[in-house]
């Protein structure tokens, strides 16, 4: 499913409607350049499950874990160079704490796409100033 955002607040939308159909252990896997909306996206999935957290990219953290409804994981897997150091940072331990894993930089372990089930790829190509194109693909549902 392709769709066009023109703001911020627009994405974030789009992601709560995604995360309405969303259930622990499911695992997002974004794709997209620096600033294309990655972490505006997983603001929309905290709003979604009513975390009141900051939600900031995780770069030098590798993790920021947002309390809520359903706990949001979020990754930066920009510093990552491939699937074995995965286990390094504790990654797959995520997996049973019935959460949702939200993953940045996925295409650093692109592993994941293949050995994870519940995996939905996001994939954000920034337009301009503030549209975005976002691809969602993976589970069988409609937004």
């Amino acid at each position: 499913m392709e769709f066009i955002t023109k703001s911020q607040d627009e994405t974030r939308a789009l992601a709560k409607r995604l995360a309405e159909r969303l259930k622990p252990g499911d695992v997002i896997l974004y794709t997209g350049d620096l600033g294309a909306g990655k972490t505006a996206f997983t603001k929309g999935l905290a709003d979604c499950f009513g975390s009141t957290e900051q939600v900031t990219s995780p770069t030098f953290a590798l993790v920021n874990e947002y309390p809520a409804k359903i706990p949001i994981f979020h990754f930066d897997l920009y510093r990552i160079s491939g699937f074995d150091d995965l286990y390094a940072i504790g990654f797959f331990d995520y997996l049973d704490r019935g959460g949702i894993l939200a993953v940045e930089w996925s295409e650093n372990a692109p592993e994941l796409e293949t050995e994870l089930e519940n995996v939905i790829k996001v994939s954000i190509e920034k337009l301009g100033e503030n549209e975005r194109k976002i691809t969602v693909s993976g589970k069988d549902f409609e937004l």
